[in-house]
């Protein structure tokens, strides 16, 4: 029996050309290579299985093939490519920093850089999975990276990035693959095809290449594993049969169950999911996709993002021309609602059937919203508009009232009265009369606030419009006696004991023993009709500030509305506390006999003396 290679072996790619979906690395380090501008310290990030490691050899072996080929390949005939080949080159060493990733590792290393190489220009160093190595590996490394000698080149690789620190990043020409494009790995899977004569349908090779994550190696251990199993035949059963993947029939089924509003059948097809051994949440994952490849059929211009086969593109299309954005949108948001929310669910069933009814019924919910928009347009256009409020017309100016004579005034009231009852009169055949009422019994807001306290009454009657002139000229006398005794009052003069005073009577009406302490320890001054309060700390200031009826009680017992206090700190108003003195025994035994003379009797009665100090 013959020796098996795999594929991701057998079809390794032997020149840049042949390197699948990393076209623009193959071509920067071609065109650096033909213009003498390389790099000595290269770093190659992304997945896994996407061509680092092998754009690192044909690189090596490009850099010491004495045959290079016009694009910038390597020969692979000559001494060097071969020996390379065989892994028996003297000149390009691989290392696998995952398990040479200590300090005496990177130190061998450091002292095969010293010798120069025995036959080609440079001698190549490829580490593979970098970020391996430990920080004293990372650290013992640097100052080689940094000045390598003029024959060594570096050429690290790694898919965590991040992991590798920035010092080693700063040294290094950073190369960073992508994933491969499932389109790409579907062509190289029927390039193989038609090498070994296998015969796969379209489909098959689609559903591998969507599996595969963008990486070309796992593709080919996929394809491997499928071609073992069919012979020379991979179906698309076959495939879904043995990577368990949801069948995409089962997603268009629900979604045809939704539009039809069968409850029961999408929960039917939910339950043969399970029963077939697939989990909740990849079920859900895969009906969130579904609704995301509808909503991309429904514009054009973004076709190309279904890496779908052909036939099963065209069902997408035909299936979203049943769909509208709206139920697409709102069914998303559900599945990713329910998505967010799964690990939390204990009845993980009962939450992804909730979700799928919600969906069932977005059409239904949407129906019965736009058919009450409708009945409320309706009542609206059957009440019809408002009826309009006509006003009567403004009357025609009428001369001054000191203008006027006694006998003019006298028919001038009755002509106002004929004018009130006619306003009145065209303002009831309009139906407004209410109108007119309420607006005659509103109280003009800046007359009620500043004719607060006078001595007369400025509301407006019923029917006039504004306030009489003998009124306003009471009402301007009002606010100048008002402002003249507003005067009178901040003009007057305060002293220190009339606020003392009514300080420490408030003082003593106070429950809190702190609050007394404190306002009786304050030391009070007068400048300008503004109390300066002087207190010892921070602590006694912030109690003077929480009580904020004492500066109301102040205002309103000195007549200083607009009285302030202001408080200093000065640090000598603290009382030195005197230290207590240390009483001695027979000091303690007297002043306790002073409280209670009893206690010399009690003593000699039973004999007892105090003891001598220690």
């Amino acid at each position: 029996m013959s020796q098996f290679i795999v594929s991701a072996r057998k079809y390794r790619p032997l020149k840049f050309d042949d390197v699948v979906g990393q076209e623009h690395v193959s071509k920067t380090l071609k065109n650096a290579i033909k213009q003498n501008t390389l790099a000595h310290a290269f770093l190659f990030c992304g997945p896994r299985g996407v061509g680092k490691t092998t754009c690192a050899r044909i690189l090596a072996k490009v850099l010491n093939c004495k045959n290079v080929t016009k694009d910038t390949e390597p020969c692979n005939h000559c001494d060097s490519c071969l020996s390379f080949d065989r892994n028996a080159s003297l000149n390009i060493i691989e290392l696998d920093a995952a398990s040479n990733n200590s300090v005496e590792h990177i130190r061998s290393l450091n002292e095969q850089v010293r010798f120069q190489p025995q036959e080609g220009m440079y001698k190549v160093f490829i580490i593979d999975e970098v970020h391996m190595l430990s920080s004293a590996a990372f650290n013992a490394f640097l100052k080689t990276l940094e000045e390598p000698p003029s024959y060594a080149i570096f050429i690290l690789a790694t898919t965590e990035k991040h992991k590798i620190i920035p010092t080693i990043l700063s040294r290094c020409q950073i190369f960073d693959f992508r994933r491969i494009r499932v389109d790409d790995i579907v062509g190289q899977l029927r390039y193989i095809c038609e090498s070994q004569e296998i015969e796969a349908e379209e489909e098959a090779l689609h559903l591998i290449a969507t599996k595969s994550d963008g990486a070309l190696r796992d593709a080919l251990s996929i394809f491997d594993k499928l071609a073992s199993f069919g012979g020379k035949k991979i179906t698309y059963k076959d495939v879904i049969t043995n990577l368990n993947i949801l069948d995409y029939d089962y997603f268009f089924k629900v979604v045809e169950s939704m539009l039809m509003g069968d409850v029961a059948e999408v929960l039917r097809i939910f339950d043969e999911i399970q029963q077939k051994g697939f989990e909740a949440d990849a079920f859900l994952n895969g009906l969130a996709e579904h609704f995301r490849n509808l909503l991309v059929c429904h514009h054009e211009a973004i076709h190309h993002l279904l890496e779908l086969s052909d036939p099963v593109k065209i069902t997408y299309q035909n299936q979203a021309k049943l769909t509208d954005e709206a139920f697409l949108l709102s069914a998303l948001d559900i599945a990713n609602d329910c998505d967010v929310n799964y690990r939390m669910a204990k009845n993980k069933r009962l939450h992804v059937e909730m979700a799928l009814i919600k969906m069932n019924f977005i059409n239904q919910a949407r129906k019965q919203g736009a058919e009450q928009s409708i009945e409320k347009k309706n009542e609206i256009v059957t009440k019809g508009p408002a009826t309009p409020v006509r006003v009567a017309p403004p009357s025609p100016p009428r001369p001054k009232e000191e203008e006027l004579s006694p006998a003019d005034a006298k028919y001038s009231g009755s002509d106002n009265k004929s004018d009130t009852a006619s306003s009145g009169k065209n303002i009831s055949t309009l139906n407004s009369t209410e109108l007119a009422e309420a607006r005659s019994d509103q109280e003009d807001p800046v007359v009620s606030q500043i004719g607060e306290g006078l001595p007369f009454n400025l509301k407006k009657k019923k029917g006039s419009g504004s306030p009489g002139l003998n009124s306003l000229s009471h009402y301007v006398k009002a606010v100048e006696k008002k402002f003249e005794e507003t005067q009178k009052l901040e003009s007057q003069v305060i002293s220190v004991e009339q606020v003392q005073s009514l300080w420490d009577e408030y003082a003593e009406n106070q429950n809190s023993q702190t609050v007394r302490t404190v306002l009786q320890k304050t030391k009070l001054k007068v400048s300008n009709n503004a109390i300066v309060a002087s207190v010892g700390s921070m602590v006694s200031k912030s109690v003077i500030l929480q009580e904020v009826p004492l500066i109301e009680d102040l205002r309103g017992k000195l007549g200083l509305p607009k009285l302030t206090i202001r408080i200093e700190i000065d640090e000598r108003n603290i009382e030195a506390s005197e230290k207590p003195k240390l009483l001695t025994t027979k000091e303690k035994y007297e002043h306790m006999c002073t409280q209670n003379p009893q206690l010399a009797s009690f003593l000699s009665r039973f004999g007892l003396k105090p003891d001598n100090d220690v």
